[in-house]
């Protein structure tokens, strides 16, 4: 099985960050900016025109061939659904929610002020339905938000992430091509746990790792029977300089 780690297009909060150095203004679930929907235009018609199948290569580890996803998830985060909206289009597949990969923290306000982080309901089917009709939603979703929840710990997105994976490889089989639009928090935890550390952050002792996850990058790795395969990490070939966040 071949899982592509896919992160989100900018988001507002994203840019925020990049001008602000701050969270002051944040939205609990970003939409995307202007660059941010580009970033996304230019990843789908990436994923849906690249490679030259007439020209085989034997052990394609760099999608010389292309990319032919079998499946294609995403969180229910916006910022996610409306990067996966504009890739599922070019492709040609269904986009299918997946609650587990959302962000760390879920949906939540944070008052600067008193640094305390609140959950709040988030969106309900009925707004998925209006806003992003071709999303296929969880049976479990209903007129609740789907979070309802108060703010996950940084610890629990580690064991999402050790649910994800066990999930995933019971979910798919050897010749599934899985793409997932995902977040920068949450990538990382998928491959700190891959790695063997338990947390997000180093502990004391530990030799300091950051894992960088661009806007719409694509992060590969192949599952076998014995071994996962890091084929290639945070690869940005889609984009132009100037759209790279």
């Amino acid at each position: 099985m071949q899982l592509y780690i896919i992160r989100h297009a900018q988001s507002v909060n994203n840019a925020l960050w990049t001008q602000t150095g701050s969270g002051n203004g944040r939205s609990p679930d970003p939409l995307l900016t202007d660059k941010g929907q580009q970033q996304a235009r230019f990843l789908a018609e990436y994923l849906a025109n690249h490679g030259d199948e007439s020209a085989p290569v034997a052990e394609d580890l760099h999608n010389r061939n292309g990319y032919h996803f079998t499946h294609l998830y995403t969180s229910l985060m916006q910022r996610a659904i409306a990067t996966g909206c504009v890739i599922a289009e070019r492709v040609n597949l269904p986009l299918v929610a997946w609650e587990i990969i959302h962000e760390f923290g879920g949906i939540f306000e944070h008052n600067l002020d008193t640094d305390e982080r609140i959950g709040l309901p988030g969106p309900n089917r009925a707004y998925f339905a209006v806003h992003y009709p071709n999303l296929i939603l969880p049976d479990s979703l209903g007129e609740a938000g789907w979070w309802q929840r108060p703010f996950e710990p940084r610890e629990q997105a580690m064991q999402r992430a050790k649910t994800f994976l066990d999930e995933l490889q019971r979910r798919h089989g050897s010749s599934d091509r899985v793409a997932i639009i995902t977040h920068g928090g949450f990538f990382v935890a998928i491959m700190r746990t891959l790695m063997g550390f338990s947390t997000l952050d180093n502990s004391e002792g530990e030799n300091q790792l950051w894992l960088h996850a661009n806007n719409t990058s694509i992060t590969r790795l192949d599952f076998g029977e014995d071994r996962i395969g890091l084929v290639y990490l945070n690869r940005i070939d889609h984009l132009p300089t100037d759209l790279i966040t």
